[in-house]
């Protein structure tokens, strides 16, 4: 067996466990308000960092290009409250402008 396949089956019976250990440990009972609120926030906030680390990062090293010009419009275009699928195609046509730019 390879590492990989080692690693996906300990990473998936971890998630089982982790996921099922919620509903043995707390019964019937509630979260308190506060945890609740913070668990909602999560998401969000796991799938900004993975954006952000895959437009910045190439490896161990930084890499700045037309990628985050494509970040910051949409981000710019989340602001202003616009749909998704405008942000979608105004954050592909500025990173397209900022590679036929000349930006790597």
């Amino acid at each position: 067996m390879t590492t990989a396949t080692v690693v996906v089956i300990v990473v998936a019976a971890g998630t089982y466990l982790w996921k099922s250990a919620g509903p043995l440990l707390l019964g019937n009972r509630t979260l308190p308000v506060a945890i609740e609120k913070i668990i909602a926030l999560t998401p969000g906030a796991l799938l900004a960092a993975l954006v952000v680390t895959a437009t910045v990062a190439d490896g161990p090293t930084w890499s700045f290009d037309a990628r985050l010009v494509g970040l910051v419009v949409a981000v710019a275009a989340l602001v202003a409250k616009r749909g998704f699928v405008f942000v979608v195609i105004v954050a592909a046509i500025a990173t397209a402008l900022a590679r036929a730019a000349g930006m790597p």
